[in-house]
């Protein structure tokens, strides 16, 4: 099962970052989800790990799970925190607002969650 979930994790996180270097009303620098090219780089970068983890390493799933989980977390509760709901850096080094905060902290709950209670195949 841990190998699907981080198919299917590291399938979101690549999209939701291509999603991003397009113009749309969902995900980018004026839209619902606030994100720049790092944030998009991110989410592609994180995402790619996640398949290439899958696919080439799949026993390690279940760890990659939590630690991509737990970072996501982090970086949606500082972001929650610092950052106001309207938008503005995350650290300085990327673009996010309220939606884009909670959305990373719920992604990071799933996400480590998941690592928990799956088991590698």
């Amino acid at each position: 099962m841990a190998k699907t979930v981080t198919v299917i994790f590291g399938i979101i996180l690549v999209l939701l970052g291509i999603l991003g270097f397009t113009s749309n009303s969902l995900i980018g620098a004026n839209a619902y989800f606030v994100a720049d090219m790092t944030h998009n780089l991110i989410h592609v970068v994180l995402g790619g790990i996640l398949l290439a983890v899958a696919f080439w390493a799949s026993g390690n799933s279940v760890f990659w799970l939590k630690v991509i989980g737990a970072v996501t977390f982090l970086l949606g509760l500082i972001g929650v925190l610092t950052v106001p709901s309207a938008g503005g850096s995350l650290l300085g080094i990327a673009a996010t607002n309220g939606a884009s905060d909670w959305f990373h902290l719920i992604f990071g709950v799933v996400t480590f969650a998941v690592g928990i209670y799956s088991k590698n195949e």
